[in-house]
């Protein structure tokens, strides 16, 4: 990404594949169930013990998902109906994206010295 290769858009906003994945998965909640579903946790509950994510936000952020073709939902259980989650080929795609990101925030975000732990 360089300004001499990427015009500017006078009066537009820029046409730009960064900001159409950040429409899609461009949120803390969708980016945790990724990297939980990469860690191989697959079903409702322990992904929202693993994020911390609100029940709610977390059904919207899953059907969110599921809609985008980034994860699939498959059944379990039919007594009681349970549905377990799984990432597509796209899903898989953003872990080398979730591993630069936490690179990353090792390096510049995450702060060095923890206190009351």
């Amino acid at each position: 990404m360089s300004q001499a290769t990427e015009p500017t858009n006078l009066g537009r906003p820029r046409v730009c594949s960064i900001a159409d994945a950040l429409e899609l998965v461009g949120e803390r909640w969708s980016l945790l169930v990724v990297r939980e579903l990469g860690f191989g946790v697959r079903r409702f509950t322990d992904i929202q013990v693993n994020t911390g994510a609100p029940r709610e936000t977390l059904a919207q952020r899953l059907r969110k998902l599921e809609e985008a073709g980034v994860v699939e939902r498959r059944r379990y259980s039919e007594k009681p109906p349970r549905d377990e989650y799984l990432l597509t080929p796209a899903g898989e795609g953003l872990l080398p994206v979730l591993a630069g990101l936490r690179e990353w925030g090792e390096r510049h975000a995450t702060p060095r010295v923890r206190t009351g732990e």
